[in-house]
């Protein structure tokens, strides 16, 4: 099995900045995709921002500009540093990965974290 830890959430007010941190660990074989994605009570979950293997990265447009998304392929992890918050990015933001185990018959998985509360105050 591969799993999720998130850390860096929390309480901050509109304008300010923070910085989420995913960790994978596990089973890996390959990491494809990883990337964070957010939801609001009563809503879908949504596409903050992802990056490949090679770097190739993918926003939603409300973010652009603001947020930034970095891994490091060899330590397993990505990073996503939010500026310029504003109330309504207030969400859970879950940490997404995707790819291969490690294994003589490797499987696809596609895994997410327990989520971090984000609460921006205006």
């Amino acid at each position: 099995q591969v799993q999720l830890v998130e850390s860096g959430g929390g309480l901050v007010q509109a304008g300010g900045s923070l910085r989420l941190s995913c960790e994978a660990s596990g089973n890996i074989g390959s990491i494809d995709a990883m990337g964070w994605y957010r939801q609001t009570p009563g809503n879908q979950r949504e596409l903050v921002a992802n990056i490949t293997t090679g770097g190739v990265t993918n926003g939603a447009d409300s973010v652009k500009g603001r947020f930034s998304i970095a891994r490091d392929n060899a330590k397993n992890m990505v990073w996503m540093q939010m500026n310029s918050l504003k109330p309504e990015d207030t969400a859970v933001y879950y940490c997404y990965a995707d790819g291969l185990t490690d294994s003589t018959s490797p499987t696809w998985y596609a895994v997410w974290g327990q989520g971090t509360q984000v609460t921006v105050s205006s």
